[in-house]
């Protein structure tokens, strides 16, 4: 499934392309999107495809098409501090993008059938918090994530106020899953071929929209102990953040707000990302001559289109030298603040989340 959009250079460039065709709409999506490079997720020796509008799979590894994930993300209609459970996680991608939404007071919580895509998962994450430029540009709700099939949660599960299920639901499984849902809650899912966006409107009044014809693997069947029933599974527990935990949210969140009126004082606007200039297509004027007894078309260069490939020239050259130039580390103005505070090496480490950069 996928194939909507142009493939991309990187990561910036295919999310032009998803706003470009209308998959992410708004700005807190696309703000998602471009945070988490989709191409982190991609085990070494795949990553070229990354940028490609299309689902990739090796072993139990999956990641649906970008545009599957953005109508999702736009459907799931997310506000900081909901709930959300993502049945089917899978590599974690989809919840991380959540996370940065629902902010620090949210619930991220994650079931996915296969042990080893749960511990790649894990890894990810880690990876993120630990070495992401955009961690710190955003309050992050992290995801927890658990082992199991999705259709065995235990009957006792606390509600949620969006779900999204990642495989193809059969028409007997659908009340189960609309009853994990909170009322006013939103829930998303593909059921027979289509993306679909059910609200939960009452106790027991729902409205449903269909998104998008898709194609999904189905749910996997739950198998069965030796007493010939399916054991349960307990989703994470919604904990309660500690004090110190809470200090350090809003350490941070004081200082990102003083960063933010210096820069607004200074007159220094916000960066946002490059956006990578796209080159005019040369378009051909068709004549026709005739052979023998034939017409015969034959292409003409116009003097438009020589100017237009000097252009073009120009602009790589232009892009040749730039690339040629040194990068320079982006500017980290939280860390900085951070470790310029009258505070223990520790306490400072505590606050930056022991990040190195």
């Amino acid at each position: 499934m996928g194939g909507a959009v142009s493939a991309g250079e990187d990561n910036d460039d295919l999310i032009d392309n998803l706003k470009e065709a209308q998959y992410i709409r708004t700005e807190r999506v696309e703000q998602a999107f471009r945070a988490i490079d989709r191409g982190d997720y991609y085990l070494e020796g795949y990553r070229d495809n990354a940028y490609k509008d299309l689902a990739w799979k090796h072993g139990n590894i999956h990641l649906s098409a970008p545009c599957i994930y953005s109508e999702v993300m736009e459907a799931l209609k997310l506000q900081p501090g909901l709930s959300f459970l993502n049945l089917g996680s899978g590599t974690g991608y989809l919840s991380t993008m959540v996370g940065l939404i629902l902010g620090p007071f949210g619930i991220n919580h994650g079931i996915e059938l296969h042990s080893d895509v749960v511990e790649y998962a894990k890894e990810k994450l880690e990876s993120f918090i630990k070495n992401s430029d955009s961690f710190d540009k955003f309050e992050f709700c992290e995801p927890a994530f658990v082992v199991g099939n999705c259709l065995q949660i235990a009957s006792d599960s606390h509600q949620y106020d969006r779900i999204y299920c990642g495989a193809g639901v059969q028409k007997d499984h659908e009340n189960y899953m609309k009853i994990l849902l909170k009322v006013g809650g939103i829930l998303v899912m593909p059921i027979e071929d289509q993306l679909t966006q059910i609200m939960r409107t009452g106790q027991n009044t729902w409205e449903s929209k269909n998104i998008l014809a898709v194609s999904f693997a189905p749910l996997v069947q739950p198998s069965k102990n030796d007493n010939g029933k399916p054991d349960s599974v307990g989703l994470p527990p919604c904990a309660v953040r500690n004090l110190q935990d809470l200090a350090r949210i809003y350490i941070r969140r004081t200082l990102r707000n003083f960063i933010n009126d210096e820069m607004q004082a200074k007159g220094i606007p916000q960066r946002a990302p490059p956006k990578r200039k796209r080159k005019r297509v040369k378009q051909r004027i068709n004549t026709y001559v005739f052979v023998g007894n034939q017409l015969i078309p034959q292409p003409l260069d116009s003097e438009e289109d020589e100017k237009m490939e000097e252009d073009n020239k120009e602009e790589e050259d232009k892009d040749h030298s730039e690339a040629m130039k040194p990068e320079e580390p982006p500017q980290n103005l939280l860390r900085e603040k951070i470790m310029k505070l009258p505070l223990p090496e520790s306490l400072k480490a505590y606050l930056t989340y022991f990040r190195e950069k």
